[in-house]
């Protein structure tokens, strides 16, 4: 038998993928975590007082991103 653990991406590595400051995308994902109707997968995958790890290419993962990378675009519309 060959049971491979799955492998899980942190926050830190998501945040170093996507070129976001990790405190910026704890801010976000816990105003996301805060819409269970919204980010239902999100909201199930994490735990307070836990850290924000998912495990690779999960529906959790999908929408940790997808939080980070829409926020970021509407950031950048504000600035503008």
């Amino acid at each position: 038998m060959t049971d491979k653990a799955p492998e899980i991406i942190t926050l830190k590595a998501l945040c170093a993928e996507l070129k976001i400051d990790p405190k910026e995308a704890r801010e976000r994902l816990r105003d996301a975590v805060r819409d269970p109707k919204k980010y239902p997968e999100l909201a199930k995958s994490h735990k307070p007082r836990s850290p924000w790890q998912w495990v690779k290419e999960s529906s959790g993962e999908k929408e940790a991103k997808l939080v980070l990378k829409t926020t970021e675009v509407s950031d950048r519309n504000l600035k503008s």
